[in-house]
């Protein structure tokens, strides 16, 4: 049966957090449409993992028989995340962007996966797996707005997901979720929860036709 690996990486609660809402909807969707399935949720605001360090990085280069004890222990907690991610038939990030860029949880998980010579480069382990991104924003960020220029996580997690690991990465924009809080951004609110609602039915819609598909 088919394994979502669901990862939230949002500091708030589901009530405050757009892109924990889509991702549930995602989720739930997924576990009505395919509930013979597995979902591996990891939430790397509650349980963050460990951020890369020099004995983690420098195993990953060497051989095995070589490392010494702490590189040896560094990289079994890195290989746990990266055997995990191989596991997994499917992948559900979110990704909220703090001050234009994702958040630093999941920068250390994506740190700890990308290992040349398995997960990236000429192997890419888990090339062609299906990685939904719901990259959440307080603004608006998108082709031709002011702040266009400052979009730094789709661009990121396309260049990692896509291009390093050969995932085939599709995004969720929930965008403006700072206006129902921000009085500057009032006049926003309609546009805030237009593009909520879009994405929520995008999160449904991508999650029934991926089970669907996985499930076949």
């Amino acid at each position: 049966m088919a394994t979502l690996l669901h990862i939230d990486s949002s500091v708030f609660p589901a009530d405050a957090s757009s892109s924990r809402a889509v991702t549930d909807a995602f989720r739930r969707t997924w576990r009505e449409q395919h509930p013979e399935g597995t979902v591996i949720h990891r939430d790397l605001a509650t349980n963050p993992v460990p951020h890369i360090t020099a004995h983690a990085h420098t195993a990953g280069f060497s051989d095995p028989a070589t490392h010494s004890p702490e590189q040896a222990a560094a990289f079994a907690e890195r290989l746990k995340l990266i055997e995990e991610l191989e596991r997994a038939d499917a992948v559900l990030i979110g990704a909220p962007m703090y001050n234009l860029t994702i958040p630093s949880t999941l920068k250390a998980w994506l740190d700890n996966v990308v290992l040349l010579g398995r997960t990236a480069g000429n192997a890419q382990s888990v090339k062609g797996t299906p990685v939904t991104v719901v990259a959440s924003r307080g603004g608006a960020y998108g082709p031709g707005t002011p702040r266009e220029g400052y979009e730094y996580v789709q661009n990121y997690l396309s260049a990692i997901l896509s291009d390093f690991l050969g995932a085939d990465v599709d995004f969720i924009v929930p965008e403006l979720t700072m206006a129902p809080a921000n009085p500057d951004m009032a006049d926003l609110v309609p546009l805030f929860e237009a593009s909520r609602e879009r994405a929520l039915d995008e999160a449904a819609t991508k999650a029934k036709h991926l089970a669907q598909r996985l499930a076949v």
